[in-house]
């Protein structure tokens, strides 16, 4: 897994993106690569496991970012749903710092305390916390935070973000668990981010849904949209990079739900 990608020419840079409009009611959604997403109301910008790094160390980026880090509009949150490498990366934050505020899990706030920004907001499950037009909640998975082998304290989940009457879920990481009903349960859901990749991981851990997994748990969210994430940018498991969006496609059409499904393309911006 590792070797093989040392001799991928990784793609083309990107261009600068155009970022349109956005009226009261409406979401912008760009999918920067891997598990980074750019969220943005007509009030406020929002930027999620932002990572612009070429490296996990030593696993190489196959796919560049959708856009460059200069190219960001000013950030007003940022948000990273656990500790790992590829979701948060200290060397982005770093860049994006602004004085603004942060929020991560409970025992993940010493790890963005000295970046630059304004105020770490650190939850706990089902915790909600307003700032400004948005209410942010931390919601269960199924996976693990540990940055390194000895910090077993630091937790992860996903987010649900709540916007003038519009919400989304960034799951972060998760093999499929029941608690996605739950999340349905208390949160109705306009747009489920789900990740679809490394589900055939060197360790053998079922800490990442397959694609079917993931239409069986947009199914118990009651969501509205179900756009994918989390394949194609590192190569973190045994599976083809161009596997993930196919099988998800197929999965979707068996279930009936395929024009629910919105694969992306890094670095367009779509509003809905």
């Amino acid at each position: 897994m590792l070797i093989p990608s040392l001799f991928v020419k990784r793609s083309a840079g990107p261009a600068a993106p155009q970022f349109p409009k956005i009226r009261e009611g409406e979401i912008c959604i760009t999918w920067i690569g891997h598990a980074s997403f750019l969220i943005q109301t007509h009030e406020v910008n929002i930027l999620i496991d932002p990572i612009w790094s070429k490296w996990l160390k030593v696993i190489k980026r196959l796919k560049q970012p959708g856009f460059e880090i200069h190219h960001l509009p000013s950030i007003d949150f940022v948000l990273v749903t656990h500790a790992h490498f590829d979701h948060l990366d200290r060397r982005t934050l770093r860049r994006v710092a602004a004085d603004q505020p942060i929020v991560v899990p409970m025992g993940v706030g010493n790890l963005v305390h000295d970046l630059g920004f304004h105020i770490v907001h650190e939850l706990d499950y089902w915790q909600t916390v307003e700032l400004g037009p948005l209410k942010i909640s931390l919601t269960p998975c199924h996976h693990w935070g540990a940055r390194f082998l000895a910090d077993l304290h630091r937790d992860f989940g996903g987010f649900v973000i709540a916007a003038n009457g519009r919400t989304i879920f960034h799951c972060g990481d998760s093999a499929y668990f029941p608690g996605f009903k739950e999340i349905g349960d208390r949160h109705k859901i306009d747009i489920a981010l789900l990740p679809i990749g490394a589900y055939e991981p060197p360790t053998g851990r079922e800490v990442h849904m397959n694609p079917e997994e993931a239409v069986k748990a947009f199914l118990e969210l009651r969501a509205e949209t179900l756009i994918p994430m989390h394949y194609g940018t590192f190569r973190l498991g045994f599976e083809p990079l161009h596997e993930p969006p196919q099988r998800l496609l197929r999965s979707a059409r068996s279930h009936g739900i395929e024009e629910k499904v919105l694969v992306m393309t890094e670095g367009k911006p779509v509003v809905l």
